[in-house]
């Protein structure tokens, strides 16, 4: 059975793999029909939610499938009935299980037994789904004719809070596809060493490389897509004052942004807050291709659920 409940989930090869389909159903958007029946897909919501929920519900439906949305404030899976417990219920039902939720863990336990493929919709730790979205973005506006194969060799940078789940999906992720992953973080916020370990790993067999740094110079120096995401992440409890103290170095600007690739892209998972973690002039500016990033939800999320039931 296979899931994608982090982004070292899929090899290099599996990964590529994926986006290229994404590029296909893109191009053909009723090309693969595996859910037809239709069978239908457990969406479980636990956190708030915009585009996954949007990006799943029609996917599912254009894969000829029943998007099953579960409320999770409704559900209090883990509260009112164990995970494992849910699990084994909802995966009888279902052709696969897609679930936004809080600890890494809860995901791995539903996965553990469900008996379907397990997609992470995002947890407090990663962001998979986002970052298969990212590179198909980064594919389609700077690997050129190459298309996806020109991913490799690449230079990510992502600015603001190197803990939070975007920057391990983004070490993880873009390691994967061979991207040189430039994190730009204060010392207080410093990703998860172990995720850090894990995406040099990768990295040393993709060609890859990681760098996490305190210099925002240092990061986005010649990079073909710089990244941010919001200060405070879901759950955080840091105050906006706090995270203007801590993060204000980080802001994604255009003075920053010069610093790169002159036909670099600005990428943001959204929702954004302009005049903090990014300037209204960068997100609405030019070199923006964050809705085409959002779109990309839809596409990077078909060709997974296609890949992941296609193997399992």
């Amino acid at each position: 059975m296979r899931h994608f409940l982090r982004d070292d989930d899929l090899t290099p090869d599996e990964q590529r793999e994926v986006l290229e389909l994404a590029l296909r159903l893109k191009a053909d958007r009723f090309a693969a029909r595996p859910l037809e029946g239709p069978r239908a897909v457990a969406v479980l919501l636990d956190k708030p939610t915009l585009r996954t929920q949007l990006s799943f519900a029609v996917g599912i439906a254009e894969l000829g499938g029943y998007p099953m949305l579960v409320d999770g404030k409704l559900a209090q899976i883990g509260v009112r009935e164990s995970i494992s417990d849910t699990a084994k219920v909802i995966g009888r039902q279902v052709a696969a299980v897609v679930w936004r939720t809080y600890d890494q863990s809860r995901i791995d336990e539903m996965a553990a037994h469900a008996g379907v493929p397990v997609v992470n919709a995002l947890t407090d730790q990663f962001h998979p789904c986002q970052v298969l979205a990212d590179l198909l973005t980064i594919a389609e506006h700077v690997g050129g004719a190459d298309g996806v194969g020109g991913l490799p060799g690449r230079t990510l940078a992502y600015l603001g809070d190197g803990s939070n789940n975007m920057a391990h999906s983004y070490l993880l992720g873009g390691a994967t596809a061979g991207l040189h992953v430039r994190i730009a973080t204060p010392a207080q916020r410093m990703p998860l060493p172990h995720v850090v370990a894990r995406a040099e790993e990768i990295a040393a067999v993709t060609g890859g490389s990681v760098l996490v740094t305190e210099s925002v110079n240092e990061a986005v120096a010649g990079a073909d897509a710089v990244a941010t995401d919001t200060w405070v992440s879901m759950g955080d409890e840091t105050s906006t004052d706090k995270a203007e103290a801590l993060f204000s170095a980080f802001r994604l600007d255009a003075a920053v942004l010069a610093q790169a690739a002159p036909d670099a892209v600005v990428l943001h998972c959204l929702p954004a807050y302009r005049g903090m973690e990014v300037t209204a002039d960068v997100l609405d500016g030019p070199q923006s291709v964050v809705f085409d990033e959002a779109e990309n939800r839809l596409h990077a999320q078909k060709a997974l659920l296609t890949w992941l039931l296609e193997r399992s």
